[in-house]
């Protein structure tokens, strides 16, 4: 097999330090919220963005102001987006159905499905506010029935961001703070004074938004773990290199740490696409953030047949993958660990990041091995039910019950299905004996 790296990325070793600082400074604060409340999350958003109103939870009044700021376009353009999107969550909620089955004459077996009864939904806007970060979280949620749906974002040059606000809004947000950070996270998931804590947390955000949420994990829950916006693009000579290198460093303006990868089986296009990223890293305006990003965690790399680019993307796991190939639907039918599939050159990541309908929360750091992305169903708990209504059933699994609970040294347990037995089977079973 050769599999050979034109470019290599930042070693593994050096990211794991730097998550080693994150991990502590976390800790320390949402240990700090717990115990202060309030008046710890007025002294984060002061210190991490200059921020101090007299209530971070935005009054009606607010909401209807910064919704008027928004142009005509721009809410246009947010309303179709959110169309996209509760399209698609419909048509999967659809999918998910209760289920009732008589397994034996007398047994009924079932589950329901229950939404969460309450959620954090997070929407990044410190950097770059992330308008759309509101429909895949909010929204998604309010398909689902979440009966409370509470929204944070930071604020952006100072104050709320008037298209994020509406985009939460309109999306079914019932409470919207103006937090951003662990502080947003821990308000949400701890709770202070003045805000109710939720159920679940759910949205993406920077390496303490993600570390937050790690942590809290179990207190509450969460809709993955998620780390720093990665993007693959798998191509062969059937695309060129401004394409690829277009695709790559879309998603390598997201942050300073966000992994790019080129897969390709043609040693030409892959040196094409190094050309190319030279040359758009001079133009590009954000060029600040992505030339950092690819220097450190961009990577080429080329391999001989399409079997070994299977091999080394599903290795890699990552979060957009990008095909573009003679065989994209041969990668979507082999394919089994990434975040999102972007098929053929006519889409792109940047289509589900926005607009198009899927959603953009998704695993990365190879979470892609053991789970999909936020969906309308990670707001759906399901839930067993189970029911007899015989004295037949009822004595028969009883008899199984008692033997079965009797091997294990369980004798409480076969007493539990021993009662039954007796009053409903007419056999007198001794206490601690396994019914016959």
């Amino acid at each position: 097999m050769a599999i050979r790296y034109l470019k290599t990325s930042k070693p593994i070793a050096e990211r794991d330090e730097d998550d080693s600082k994150v991990r502590q400074i976390v800790e320390d604060t949402l240990a700090d919220i717990a115990k202060r409340g309030d008046a710890a999350i007025r002294e984060l958003s002061v210190k991490f963005d200059n921020y101090n109103p007299e209530s971070y939870r935005l009054s009606e009044a607010d909401i209807e102001a910064l919704i008027a700021e928004v142009s005509p376009r721009d809410m246009e353009d947010i309303k179709f987006a959110q169309k996209q999107v509760r399209n698609f969550a419909e048509a999967q909620r659809a999918t998910m159905t209760d289920v009732e089955v008589e397994t034996m004459p007398g047994v009924i077996l079932g589950h329901k499905t229950i939404p969460v009864q309450s959620v954090g939904c997070y929407v990044p806007a410190g950097k770059f506010p992330m308008v759309a970060s509101a429909h895949m979280s909010v929204l998604t949620a309010s398909v689902a029935g979440v009966p409370r749906i509470v929204a944070a974002t930071p604020p952006f040059q100072g104050k709320p961001n008037p298209a994020v606000i509406a985009a939460m809004h309109l999306g079914g947000a019932h409470e919207i703070y103006v937090l951003g950070g662990m502080q947003g996270i821990g308000a949400m998931a701890l709770g202070t004074e003045t805000i109710e804590p939720v159920h679940m947390l759910v949205g993406p955000g920077n390496a303490f938004v993600a570390e937050a949420k790690r942590q809290l994990f179990g207190r509450v829950g969460i809709d993955l773990f998620a780390g720093p916006t990665e993007t693959m693009v798998i191509a062969d000579e059937t695309v060129d290199a401004e394409i690829c290198a277009t695709d790559l460093l879309g998603q390598a303006e997201h942050g300073y740490n966000s992994p790019a990868v080129l897969l390709t089986n043609s040693e030409k296009l892959a040196n094409d696409t190094l050309s190319e990223i030279d040359r758009i890293l001079k133009i590009l305006p954000t060029t600040e953030t992505a030339s950092v990003s690819w220097r450190d965690y961009g990577e080429v790399i080329v391999c001989d047949t399409y079997e070994e680019m299977l091999q080394v993307a599903d290795d890699i796991a990552s979060e957009h993958v990008q095909v573009m190939t003679d065989r994209d639907d041969w990668f979507l039918e082999h394919m089994t660990c990434y975040g999102a599939l972007f098929l053929g050159p006519r889409t792109n990541v940047a289509n589900g990041d926005k607009v198009i309908g899927t959603n953009h929360t998704l695993p990365t750091k190879k979470a892609g091995r053991y789970t999909g992305g936020l969906w309308v169903g990670k707001y759906l708990k399901t839930h067993s039910y189970q029911k007899v209504t015989t004295d037949e059933a009822a004595a028969k699994i009883g008899a199984y019950c008692s033997r079965l609970c009797m091997l294990e040294g369980f004798v409480g347990h076969a007493e539990q299905a021993n009662v039954r037995v007796r009053r409903y089977g007419g056999q007198n079973v001794p206490y601690g004996e396994a019914a016959e």
